[in-house]
C-alpha cells in the first residue's frame, strides 16, 4: 500500500469517532443505527442506517441500503443484529466518504446520497461531540473564584455565630 492509500483510509481514532456516533445515534433515535464502513475506488466510506423490521412498514420515499453479510465491516454496537451472516434492508440516513481533495477529507451525504458538506475535521461533520475530554471536577469549580461577579453577591461572615437566636426561658 502506497501512502497515497493509507490517505484515504479512516485511522482508528476517526473509526472510534464514527463508532461513537452511530451508538449515540441509536441512543438519541430509540433505534438501533449501523454503521458500516467500506471501500470504493481506493477510498473509505461509512454509511449509517436503520435497519427495516420484518413487522415494520418502509418508508418508500426513503433511500434503503443492505448491510451486513460474510466480510461487512461495522464500527459501535451492531444492535444486538448477526450481522456477519446476514444482511438486511435498512434505512439509510447518511454517510462520510474519505477524497483526495487537499480542501476537504471528508464529504458528508446527505439522506439521499447527495453531497451536503465538507471538511478536513471529521468532528465537524458529525452529529455529537465525541472527544473523550475530562468533565469538569465539581469540587474544584465550587472552590473557583467567582471574579467580578463577587459585587453582587451580599456578604458571608465566614465565622459562625454561636449566641443563641431569642430568649432563653
Amino acid at each position: 500500500m502506497t501512502d497515497t492509500d493509507l490517505s484515504l483510509r479512516f485511522t482508528e481514532q476517526e473509526l472510534a469517532m464514527l463508532g461513537k456516533t452511530a451508538d449515540g445515534l441509536s441512543a438519541y433515535m430509540g433505534k438501533s443505527v449501523l454503521a458500516e464502513v467500506g471501500i470504493d475506488d481506493d477510498a473509505e466510506w461509512v454509511i449509517f442506517a436503520i435497519p427495516i423490521g420484518t413487522d415494520d412498514k418502509p418508508d418508500d420515499s426513503a433511500m434503503h441500503v443492505q448491510m451486513g453479510g460474510p466480510g461487512a465491516r461495522f464500527v459501535g454496537n451492531k444492535g444486538g443484529l448477526d450481522l456477519d451472516t446476514e444482511s438486511y434492508d435498512c434505512q439509510y440516513l447518511w454517510a462520510i466518504q474519505i477524497t483526495a481533495d487537499p480542501e476537504a477529507r471528508f464529504i458528508r451525504l446527505d439522506d439521499q446520497g447527495e453531497e451536503f458538506d465538507f471538511s478536513n475535521s471529521l468532528g465537524e461533520l458529525l452529529p455529537f461531540d465525541t472527544t473523550d475530554e475530562a468533565l469538569p471536577d465539581p469540587d474544584i469549580e465550587l472552590m473557583e473564584d467567582l471574579g467580578e461577579d463577587d459585587e453582587d453577591l451580599p456578604e458571608i461572615d465566614d465565622e459562625p455565630d454561636l449566641r443563641p437566636k431569642g430568649p432563653l426561658h
